[in-house]
């Protein structure tokens, strides 16, 4: 929710040094955002200035004054890195200058789309001198996102054209496209403070999402956390700020020197840090020199400033006015958001020569030209990514199959957004979403080959056991993730839906198969009879198959079908147990009079604590019975003809 009349929208001034850009902003707004000793006493502005615009319909937006100095591009970039459209100031005196060039060139890198030009200290000059240097501009702006917007001369001392240019920026304003506020709170931290009683405060532009008060945050990538209590905006409390707001949060838990410039506030546990961007990275035309695969280069990243190798996945350079997918390894953490702008200088001499877009925060270095080709198929595809769709298609078709929970957080979602884009597309796009404590998700090409997989081991199976009725589910887990137990018989589960194959008492078959039991249930008949003949002292394995005259193999497949239709048990491993047996070993724990113990069993059955043993524990098993120190309780009495 916004403060009265305020408006999430953002504007920064660019320009040369002392071109007037900070009187400008005390012309506008009536603050003075030259604050620093050091500023007032050299006339220069050092950091980053912040002030309320109010514009003639009474809105009120955010006005940023950054330094002008080249020693200072790190805090104008800083400052630039939030803002919606910009004012380039040029001072008709001067007319355009180096930093004028590089100021817009980054403004053109972070992204910035719109704004307008304006010519301060207009009553120094005489009107034909303007012209030209209006003349000057139009062909500087010439293909850049000023070409054709309003060049308005001002005076700040005088008060010459302030109105035109208030009435300007409103239509500037008007025509610009509210930041969404989708996605988790993200600020990258340009100042830092204390007040006494209430702790750290910091400031910021929001880019990303939106933050209440009571909240919990934590800052990256240097660690720390703590819970909103208040919220500023232009110096009213809200309780909500949103993206493309000026905001000061109180953090009351976090201490001011524990903060860096670089640092982000962030909502707890969306973001993480990394070391690896995979973004895409443009070089400017008059960049003076190609960039090499893996040189070390100067990265401004929001309000951060870090040195970083830079890896191409299918070339080895990089020439001016070429635009490529690439990587940037920090050699410092750092904190970023999909679609956050960047500019990369020399590291030696320092100069803007590009910059670029994130793609995806947290990359992976390849290893092997498999694993390059894959990664740069994905850059590919998330350049393409008209959508959040095609965001999610395009990393799932690199990861193949990941947990709900850590796609959301690479992807760096809210479920309340991801969930529903999951379900309302994976129809179409021919995902899979498995229900579970954290549900599993699976690209169409990993959901494919995962099915066929799964299909061609129950052909295998049916040919290797024709009398069986299927293959347990617990055994074809490997068609899938193995330990993801919950999420693959979900997985079954709609294969099952779907008529792939057929689900049935935990067994799965193909559809139209139907198990040959001709010549086996002969001899399984042959075993159940020399099981009961043997009542409760159970036969061993061994001795049933030397009964029984049958090899290894023949055996293995009696048992199967003798436990398939639930006609027998193999107890501890070693003894075979007929449904027989054990319906007559329940009537007799019914007749026990006493305690069940495993002296009574033995006698009531006339057998040895071999046996009686390993029945008990059986019926335990069932939950017939339930071991209490050395005698059992029975849960359930023994079924009768009239209630089997």
């Amino acid at each position: 929710m916004n403060a009265p009349g305020e408006f999430p929208f953002v504007i920064g001034t660019a320009g040369h040094i002392d071109h007037g850009k900070t009187a400008l902003v005390k012309a506008l707004t009536g603050v003075d955002c030259d604050r620093l000793r050091e500023e007032k006493k050299r006339g220069i502005t050092i950091e980053l200035g912040f002030a309320p615009l109010i514009l003639p319909d009474g809105r009120v937006v955010s006005l940023v004054d950054v330094p002008g100095h080249e020693r200072f591009i790190r805090q104008m970039v800083a400052g630039a890195a939030g803002i919606d459209a910009a004012l380039l100031v040029v001072a008709s005196d001067e007319g355009i200058m180096p930093q004028t060039r590089e100021h817009l060139d980054i403004l053109e890198l972070l992204g910035v789309r719109d704004g307008l030009v304006v010519l301060t200290k207009c009553d120094l000059v005489e009107e034909d001198f303007l012209a030209m240097v209006e003349e000057d501009v139009e062909a500087c702006v010439r293909g850049t996102f000023l070409e054709g917007r309003p060049v308005v001369p001002v005076s700040a001392f005088t008060g010459e054209g302030l109105e035109v240019l208030r009435e300007e920026v409103a239509r500037l304003v008007e025509r610009g496209a509210p930041r969404s506020r989708k996605g988790a709170f993200f600020l990258p931290i340009d100042r830092a403070f204390p007040i006494s009683g209430f702790g750290t405060v910091v400031t910021g532009t929001a880019y990303r999402g939106s933050l209440k008060e009571g909240e919990d945050v934590e800052i990256l990538p240097r660690g720390g956390r703590s819970k909103v209590r208040s919220l500023q905006v232009h110096g009213d409390r809200v309780p909500e700020a949103t993206a493309g707001q000026r905001v000061a949060v109180n953090i009351p838990s976090v201490s001011v020197d524990s903060l860096e410039r670089g640092d982000v506030l962030a909502v707890s546990g969306r973001y993480r840090e990394t070391s690896c961007l995979e973004v895409r990275l443009r070089l400017l035309p008059g960049a003076p020199e190609p960039v090499r695969h893996w040189q070390r280069l100067r990265v401004h990243l929001g309000t951060s400033d870090v040195v970083a190798r830079v890896g191409f996945l299918d070339r080895l350079r990089l020439n001016p006015g070429e635009e490529v997918c690439a990587q940037l390894v920090a050699e410092e953490p750092v904190a970023a958001v999909r679609g956050e702008h960047f500019v990369i200088r020399f590291y030696s001499p320092l100069q803007t020569i590009g910059g670029g877009e994130v793609l995806f925060a947290y990359g992976e270095k390849p290893r092997g030209a498999r694993s390059r080709e894959e990664r740069r198929r994905f850059l590919a595809s998330l350049c393409e990514a008209k959508n959040d769709g095609d965001r999610v298609e395009a990393y799932l078709d690199l990861a193949g199959c990941l947990p709900f929970t850590r796609l959301e957080q690479d992807l760096q979602c809210l479920s309340g957004d991801l969930m529903p884009l999951l379900r309302e597309q994976q129809a179409t796009r021919g995902w899979a979403v498995l229900s579970g404590a954290d549900p599993l998700v699976l690209s169409q090409r990993r959901h494919r080959a995962a099915k066929e997989e799964l299909i061609r081991r129950l052909e295998v199976f049916h040919e290797e056991h024709p009398e069986r009725k299927g293959l347990p589910v617990e055994e074809g887990v490997g068609a899938l993730l193995r330990g993801e137990q919950k999420a693959y018989r979900a997985w079954v589960e709609s294969l099952h839906a779907q008529g792939a194959l057929v689900l049935e008492e935990g067994r799965m078959r193909l559809p139209g198969f139907n198990p040959a039991r001709e010549g086996v249930q002969e001899t399984v008949s042959r075993l159940l009879e020399y099981a009961q003949s043997r009542g409760f002292q159970l036969p061993e394995l061994a001795e049933a198959q030397e009964a029984l005259a049958l090899d290894a193999s023949q055996f293995r497949r009696v048992l199967q079908v003798a436990k398939e239709s639930g006609e027998g048990h193999i107890l501890a491993g070693t003894f075979f147990l007929s449904r027989e047996v054990e319906r007559r070993f329940w009537s007799l724990l019914g007749g026990i009079d006493g305690e069940i113990t495993v002296a009574t069993v033995r006698d009531a059955s006339g057998t040895s604590r071999k046996y009686s043993l390993p029945l008990l524990e059986h019926f335990d098993s069932l939950g017939v019975t339930r071991r209490v120190q050395d005698r059992r309780v029975l849960l359930k009495r023994p079924p009768t003809q009239d209630n089997p």
